[in-house]
């Protein structure tokens, strides 16, 4: 696996096996581990073949020398353990708030990625108080106001080819191999192929070549994690920022403008970028990454209204 100079992999132990993540240590950022009392940012990669904390790897190094960096693999995805069974989406948002309170010792701003950032969203809603700020990118459960991904060609022949002998062959020759990597990169991910680097695609191919790791990924390319973000979204309290890559493959951002207007209280900022796809921490790091800069002090200054719609039953 890709991880930056100055960083270092750690694990913890959940309920679903061990989880790796990755943090900075040391020079160039001299802080020892026992001594870090900076603010946390835990940075959250996406879902999609091969996907990994590698995702926010040319973005959170920019914020090493003023934040303790929290980067993990997800359960079943990257180097940590990618258990055998079929994922539901209470799975990832109990993982995530799992990671959060074995890793943070209060509310803590999280930077999360397409379909995790809706799982993110859940999870401030189910425990608000772990969350200090959210800023997402591509924020969808991918089932949002009639667009649902569910009913796409690929998705349904995924569903179909449900036996595990199946199954092991559509991965194997759809998403396990550098053809496959590079060609969703470049046609699905980014919106200009050029953009496509061999390490990008190497970082992938290693994350999707893992024991197992067939089972998450084709979860997520069945469909089984998605669902309607909007039937939540105004039970959200934690102030938000959303950015969002005109080029998404899956869905526009008229999704995330529609979002934001069912809870302008806590989704304070969306901001449209015109140039990349849907992970323009990869696309356009740089742009990213002053994007971030320039919210996280906007959402800690914006107070939060309840919204008279919000409920928690």
């Amino acid at each position: 696996m890709f991880v930056p100079p100055g960083f270092v992999s750690r694990t913890i132990t959940t309920e679903y096996g061990r989880m790796v993540y990755y943090t900075s240590q040391g020079e160039p950022w001299a802080t020892s581990e026992q001594a870090d009392e900076r603010e946390t940012l835990v940075f959250l990669h996406g879902f999609g073949g091969g996907s990994s904390a590698y995702e926010w790897s040319k973005v959170y190094p920019a914020f090493a020398a003023d934040y303790r960096i929290l980067a993990p693999d997800l359960i079943g995805w990257g180097r940590s353990d990618h258990p055998a069974q079929d994922y539901q989406v209470e799975d990832y948002i109990a993982i995530i708030i799992e990671f959060l309170e074995e890793t943070c010792s209060g509310p803590t701003t999280v930077i999360a990625s397409a379909l995790t950032a809706a799982f993110t969203v859940r999870a401030a809603i189910q425990q608000p108080e772990l969350f200090k700020s959210l800023i997402v990118t591509t924020l969808a459960g991918l089932a949002e106001f009639g667009q649902d991904y569910r009913r796409s060609g690929f998705a349904q022949f995924a569903q179909f080819a449900s036996l595990p002998v199946l199954n092991q062959l559509l991965y194997n020759a759809g998403v396990a191999n550098s053809f496959g990597i590079r060609g969703y990169l470049e046609q699905r991910q980014f919106a200009h192929p050029e953009r496509v680097y061999p390490e990008i695609v190497e970082a992938y191919l290693q994350s999707a070549q893992q024991d197992n790791a067939e089972y998450a990924a084709l979860s997520f390319v069945r469909g089984d994690l998605c669902f309607d973000l909007s039937q939540y979204i105004t039970q959200l309290t934690v102030p938000t920022a959303i950015i969002w890559g005109r080029g998404s493959e899956f869905t526009g951002p008229e999704i995330g403008r529609r979002l934001k207007e069912m809870n302008p209280q806590a989704i304070r900022i969306f901001y449209q970028l015109d140039d990349v796809g849907f992970t323009p921490q990869l696309e356009l790091p740089g742009v990213t990454v002053g994007l971030i800069r320039k919210f996280l002090p906007q959402l800690e200054h914006s107070p939060v209204v309840l919204s008279p719609s919000a409920s928690f039953a």
